[in-house]
């Protein structure tokens, strides 16, 4: 049986955010399904905003997106400018991949300093034993 379980929040520019999921077995398992970004001043700003999920934490925040990057995933791209209408739609490209760790989530504004809200869902399911096993040893493969 899975349930949907939420995140979401405000990142300053050039942030990281660190999501709680993981636990004492390892035996939640979690797929992201839904990927949304809002300029925190959409409409009054111009703003280029980056937004990454990772399973590991990052030293630092950047806009560069690099799919070979086996710890990434998912990116969320979203520009905006002043005025009525000047807001593109967000491009969200996520993976499939199921985990049981803690997730990272950072921010970059690329033409300004401003924030950028989030919305994330995840899929949360039961894992079994041998799931569980795999996906820790995943995430600590990621780590090294």
């Amino acid at each position: 049986m899975s349930r949907i379980v939420s995140f979401r929040g405000l990142l300053a520019d050039d942030a990281q955010e660190r999501i709680s999921l993981e636990t004492k077995r390892g035996e939640k398992g979690y797929r992201i399904t839904k990927l949304a970004t809002i300029p925190n001043k959409s409409g009054t700003a111009t703003g280029e905003h980056t937004i990454k999920i990772f399973k590991i934490q990052q030293t630092t925040a950047t806009a560069a997106i690099d799919f070979s990057d086996n710890t990434l995933l998912g990116v969320a791209y979203i520009e905006n400018g002043s005025g009525v209408g000047n807001m593109q739609p967000d491009v969200v490209i996520f993976d499939n991949e199921i985990f049981n760790q803690d997730i990272y989530i950072t921010h970059t504004d690329e033409s300004g300093t401003e924030a950028c809200n989030y919305y994330i869902e995840l899929e949360q399911m039961d894992l079994a034993l041998d799931e569980a096993t795999v996906a820790t040893l995943k995430d600590i493969r990621n780590n090294d």
